[in-house]
């Protein structure tokens, strides 16, 4: 007879096996990264007809388990399993292995094993009742799951691709795979400036033509023709229609169509539009963020003298909204608060305030460099304190992390070396730097 110190180990070791989120995370996820997650998939919105709702709903419960509240993470597991019935019409099938095994976890620490047990017993069900077309693959159904969860943990995107792939190899009749698949494609070349290689723009033509109704793939297609130099204004004007008579959702495409509006008709006309969102929908916070980077966009990147105090202070409206609309993510937002305060005749002081608590605040590697790089750049431009900004610049590069900002701060101090400050600090800094 099996004692229970064997039945717990035999348990655990099922449950190792499962494939559903608490075994797809690598790496404990940090606080903040969660509270992030959290607040880009309320972002998405839970209107009827997203075929990624269950998948929504199994990651959102995921993340609330993480963060400490089990009853809601119950909940979202729950409305997992309704909205995948909805969309699939049909109370079970495969597309629940992964729902049943976070299920299996969560009342694993729970401590109601019983309960566990059950949930095992049922993946196990579905697994012989709908075995995988491959045998040496997972379920279809499984690996676009598995897919799409990496793709938004940023973990690890080569590998959510992949699993999209080996998904549309086995049934390839799945649409929005196959839109989720290009889409991660296309995200390799997001820093192209070429555009994408003509095979991969060819599968977004594709894409495209089978799911006419994606604005987002939509949208993308249009910038990355634009980038190959096609005239797209006329397009982006009759695509934002259509962006903006659907539901406001992350999913929409308005943010990277706010990004083709900037780059190819005019930085005017993206306020605009942005602003006649937000007349229809005044109390969506998503467009309010939206917002609040157009506006950033307008005075950081697009006024070559002081702006409009109008725009300023509108910006300035923005930006304090926004940070009250997503409290547990304000870095960014005032990070970005304190440049545009810089630019306003009378806000110097309070950029100032904003960046010294922020200096104070005990960050995560990469959000560190993420300010230091940015309160050396304003050092520089707005406070004319070269020294000090070399400083951060070094602080930034010192941090064992490979980022953009990293990446950003090495560049600059090679560029003020060269043009003559601090050389011999700069070289001697720049030999000794370490790779991370």
């Amino acid at each position: 007879m099996m004692s229970a110190a064997q039945s717990q180990t035999t348990l655990e070791s099922k449950l190792e096996a499962l494939q559903c989120h608490f075994t797809w995370e690598p790496n404990p996820i940090s606080t903040f990264k969660l509270y992030r997650l959290r607040d880009k998939l309320e972002d998405i919105g839970t209107e009827e007809g997203n075929s990624w709702l269950g998948h929504i709903y199994n990651l959102r419960g995921f993340i609330q388990y993480k963060l400490g509240s089990t009853e809601d993470a119950q909940s979202f597991f729950n409305k997992a399993a309704e909205a995948f019935s909805k969309i699939r019409n049909a109370d079970e099938g495969p597309w629940l292995v992964v729902n049943y095994g976070n299920l299996a976890w969560l009342h694993h620490h729970l401590g109601d094993q019983a309960e566990s047990q059950v949930y095992l017993l049922k993946v196990d069900a579905l697994m012989n009742k709908y075995p995988s077309p491959s045998q040496d693959e997972l379920h279809p159904e499984i690996c676009a799951e598995k897919g799409w969860t990496l793709a938004e943990l940023n973990i690890d995107k080569k590998l959510a691709t992949d699993y999209f792939q080996r998904a549309i190899r086995m049934q390839p009749d799945m649409v929005e795979w196959n839109t989720s698949y290009v889409l991660g494609l296309v995200d390799a070349f997001k820093y192209s400036d070429t555009g994408l290689e003509a095979d991969l723009l060819e599968k977004m033509r594709i894409a495209k033509e089978l799911d006419p109704e994606n604005m987002y793939l939509a949208v993308y297609y249009l910038e990355h023709c634009a980038k190959k130099g096609e005239r797209i204004e006329d397009e982006a004007r009759e695509l934002a229609r259509k962006v903006l008579r659907n539901p406001v959702s992350s999913y929409s495409g308005i943010n990277p169509l706010l990004r083709i509006y900037r780059n190819y008709v005019s930085i005017d006309e993206t306020i605009d539009l942005i602003e006649e969102a937000l007349k229809t929908h005044p109390d969506e916070r998503y467009l309010k963020r939206c917002a609040a980077l157009c506006y950033k966009w307008k005075i950081i990147c697009f006024s070559y003298t002081r702006p409009n105090p109008s725009v300023i202070d509108r910006a300035i409206s923005l930006h304090k909204e926004v940070i009250a609309l997503y409290p547990n993510c304000f870095l960014e937002k005032k990070i970005d608060l304190a440049n545009i305060c810089a630019k306003s005749k009378y806000g110097q002081a309070e950029a100032e305030q904003i960046y010294q608590e922020l200096l104070e605040s005990d960050l995560e590697p990469g959000d560190k460099q993420m300010l230091y790089n940015n309160y050396a750049k304003y050092l520089n431009f707005d406070r004319q304190d070269r020294n000090t900004s070399i400083l951060y610049h070094m602080k930034t590069a010192a941090i064992l992390h490979q980022s953009f900002f990293r990446g950003n701060s090495i560049k600059a101090l090679k560029r003020m070396k060269d043009n003559g400050h601090m050389r011999r600090e700069i070289e001697t800094f720049l030999e000794n730097l370490q790779e991370p």
